[in-house]
C-alpha cells in the first residue's frame, strides 16, 4: 500500500440496559483493574473520528483518548488541546512504530480509508498495541489474513468497529435469531443507500476497495448474518445496476442488488446504492417478523416494529459502548463480540458478491 499517499483521502434503556442486551460480554468492576482508563489513539482524524469517536471517548468509562496519528501535525495539536493529552502523543503514519515506547497508549483505533487498514493495523500490532479496525476490515480477504496474523504474532487483541452490536434494537434481532421466538428467520430483505453528490474517496476502487457494497452494504451483510445467528451464507448472486452518475462512480459500482443463500434454505435479498436514499431491513420467520422501517443501521432514530409490537429503546452512544466493550476485553481477556474473524467472514462474502457481479449474476459459492 506504499502508493496510497495520505493526500488521497479526505483530510431510555439506560447504558446498563443496553449492555445487558449485548450478548456474551463480560463486564468487570466499575473501575479498570489497572487503576486507570486505557489509552486509545485514533489513526486518522476524518469525519468519523471528529463526529463520532472523539465525542464518544468523552463518555467512555474504561478508555479515553490518549493520542492521535495524523499527517497534519497542526490538527493533532488541536486535538491534544481539546482532549487533554500531551503533544508528544501525536504521531504521523511513518512514526507509528514509536507507539511501542508509549505506555499511555494501549489501544489503536484505525479509522483511515479501507485500502490503508492493513498497513496501519499491522503497524499498530507490531508496536504491541491492541487494535480496533473500522469496517470493512480491509479491501481483500488476504489483507484480513495479514492483519489477523500480525495481531496473533504480537499477542494483541483485535476487533472490528461493528458498533451495531451495541445497539439494543440489533441486540434484540440477535436474541430473536438465537432463541428462535419467531422460528428461524427464512427470508430477509434490506436496502441501504444515500445520494453522493460529489466524488469522495469511498467511490475510489484503490482506497475503498469498491463502491457502496464496501461502505453501506457491509451493514446489510451484518444484518442478514445476525438474523441467521451469525451463520455464513453458502452462495451469492449479484447484479450491478445501471449508473446514473459515472462521473462519481468512475471505477466502482454505483448500485448493486444481491442475494445471499444460507445452508438451511433461507435467503436475504439486499440492495445498496450511492444514488438512492434508503435504510431498512426486515427478517421474517414462520411465527413472526422484525422490521427496521427507518434508519435501520443509523446511530439513532431507528423505527423498529415486530409482529408482537414496536421496539422502544432509548438509543445509547453505540461507539462509546463499543470502545468500552473492547477495553473490557483487553482488561479481562473476554472475547470481543466482533473479532477479526468476523471481519474476514464479511470480506469473503463481499469478494463472492463482486465475482458474481462481474460474471453477470452467476451463482458463486462463498469461500471459507
Amino acid at each position: 500500500m506504499a502508493h496510497l499517499t495520505r493526500r488521497h483521502f479526505l483530510g431510555n434503556v439506560s447504558t446498563l440496559a443496553a449492555l445487558t442486551l449485548a450478548p456474551r460480554l463480560s463486564w468487570g468492576a466499575d473501575r479498570p483493574p489497572i487503576g486507570r482508563k486505557l489509552g486509545v489513539a485514533l489513526v486518522g482524524l476524518g469525519g468519523y473520528s471528529r463526529g463520532q469517536l472523539g465525542p464518544a471517548l468523552r463518555e467512555t468509562k474504561y478508555c479515553q483518548l490518549a493520542g492521535v496519528v495524523t499527517s497534519d501535525h497542526a490538527k493533532g495539536l488541536k486535538w491534544a488541546q481539546d482532549y487533554g493529552f500531551p503533544a508528544t502523543n501525536i504521531y504521523n503514519y511513518n512514526t507509528m512504530a514509536q507507539l511501542a515506547n508509549n505506555p499511555a497508549i494501549d489501544i489503536v483505533y484505525v479509522v483511515t480509508p479501507n485500502g490503508l487498514h492493513a498497513e496501519h493495523c499491522i503497524a499498530a500490532a507490531k508496536a504491541g498495541k491492541h487494535v480496533i479496525c473500522e469496517k470493512p476490515m480491509a479491501n481483500t480477504v488476504a489483507e484480513c489474513d495479514a492483519i489477523i496474523a500480525a495481531c496473533r504474532a504480537a499477542g494483541v487483541q483485535l476487533t472490528i468497529g461493528y458498533r451495531l452490536f451495541f445497539d439494543p434494537h440489533h441486540a434484540e434481532l440477535r436474541r430473536l435469531a438465537r432463541d428462535e421466538d419467531f422460528g428461524p428467520f427464512n427470508q430477509m430483505s434490506g436496502e441501504r443507500g444515500f445520494v453522493m453528490s460529489a466524488w469522495r474517496w469511498r467511490a475510489d476502487r484503490v482506497l475503498a476497495g469498491g463502491g457502496p457494497l464496501m461502505d453501506l452494504g457491509v451493514y446489510l451483510i451484518q444484518g442478514a448474518c445476525m438474523a441467521k445467528n451469525e451463520a455464513k451464507p453458502v452462495a451469492v448472486t449479484a447484479q450491478e445496476l445501471p449508473k446514473t452518475r459515472p462521473d462519481i462512480s468512475r471505477d466502482t459500482e454505483e448500485a448493486l442488488r444481491w442475494t445471499m443463500e444460507f445452508a438451511d434454505g433461507a435467503q436475504a435479498n439486499l440492495m445498496t446504492s450511492y444514488q438512492q436514499k434508503a435504510d431498512r431491513f426486515r427478517a421474517d420467520g414462520a411465527r413472526g417478523w422484525i422490521h427496521f422501517k427507518e434508519h435501520a443501521f443509523a446511530y439513532r432514530g431507528m423505527a423498529v416494529e415486530t409482529s408482537r409490537g414496536p421496539l422502544k429503546f432509548t438509543p445509547p452512544n453505540q461507539q462509546a459502548l463499543q470502545m468500552d466493550a473492547f477495553a473490557q476485553s483487553v482488561l479481562t481477556g473476554a472475547p470481543s463480540p466482533a473479532p477479526g474473524e468476523m471481519g474476514r467472514r464479511d470480506l469473503t462474502i463481499i469478494e463472492a458478491i463482486y465475482v458474481s457481479m462481474a460474471a453477470g449474476g452467476q451463482r458463486v459459492l462463498v469461500k471459507a
